[in-house]
């Protein structure tokens, strides 16, 4: 089996003992491991003796990597979804991070998580992704998302008016700090803290949320994922921002942004001891209330 790590470079040395345990894991498996040279860049400096293959930019990935790992918090796994793309290659998350309602394997689980993904002990659980296009391609090749796609003003600037179209017929217009437009993976994140609903990843749903909206009659509202959604800005200070998932681009001139499905899926790598209703209770400390003991 070939096994690709990914990972951000790290801050501090704290979680080289957990690095060099996923490495010695894998060996002990007889995986050959490959390490995205992002990755390896921290890697050579911090540990020595590991034995692996680097994953150049631009080297072939389909057909050769069985499997990607990542290490991290979500955002790491999120920026893996433009390393991934449409290949179709599975990923799963060992959570470095804070909450981790994508990469959910503890620390502390490491030797057991990957003891199940080399002995096949899960199932593939694929989950829809959103793509943005407009005029300038202001994401490239990149224009994808598996959390969400937001439009929203600077810091310092004003609110905007966000005119919005849904399979082209004039849904609203939307005055505040911005919008949302959240798959139902990402319903768990951005748009939750926004008052979204939870929606479970089988919904084949979307959702749009506004970002404190001038009119508190505006609610989030959930959509079928086969919608196309536009998007017509207007704002009065020098520009605002259109993020996809981790990536922010600054907007300086008024365009139509248009939203809807990729055309392919990413698939997650859930353990057969896992389901989505565990990671709910587990990352939203339901059930902890001190009247349920």
């Amino acid at each position: 089996m070939n096994i690709a790590i990914y990972g951000r470079p790290f801050n501090d040395t704290v979680v080289v003992p957990y690095i060099r345990e996923v490495l010695d894991i894998l060996t002990q498996h007889s995986v050959e491991i490959y390490v995205h040279h992002q990755l390896h860049n921290y890697l050579k400096d911090n540990i020595t003796g590991a034995q692996y293959n680097v994953l150049a930019p631009g080297d072939k990935i389909k057909g050769v990597i069985d499997l990607f790992l990542t290490l991290g918090g979500d955002g790491t796994l999120l920026d893996m979804v433009t390393v991934i793309c449409d290949s179709g290659i599975p990923i799963i998350g060992i959570n470095f991070g804070r909450l981790g309602f994508l990469a959910s394997i503890n620390k502390s689980d490491i030797a057991a998580a990957i003891h199940a993904v080399v002995n096949k002990q899960f199932t593939l659980d694929s989950r829809e992704l959103l793509r943005i296009d407009s005029e300038l391609e202001i994401f490239g090749k990149g224009n994808f998302a598996l959390n969400d796609i937001t439009i929203h003003k600077r810091d310092d600037s004003a609110m905007i008016t966000i005119h919005v179209f849904l399979d082209k017929e004039f849904l609203n217009s939307y005055w505040g700090d911005g919008i949302i437009i959240s798959t139902s993976t990402g319903s768990t994140a951005y748009s939750l803290s926004c008052g979204g609903p939870i929606i479970f990843p089988q919904s084949n749903s979307m959702v749009l949320t506004p970002v404190s909206p001038h009119n508190l009659n505006v609610r989030p509202i959930v959509l079928p994922d086969s919608s196309e959604l536009s998007f017509d800005v207007e704002y009065r200070s020098a520009n605002y921002l259109v993020s996809c998932d981790s990536r922010t681009a600054v907007i300086e001139k008024t365009m139509r942004f248009t939203v809807s499905k990729a055309g392919f899926k990413l698939n997650l790598i859930r353990l057969n001891n896992e389901s989505y209703l565990s990671t709910l209770r587990n990352k939203l400390l339901w059930g902890l209330d001190a009247r349920n003991y």
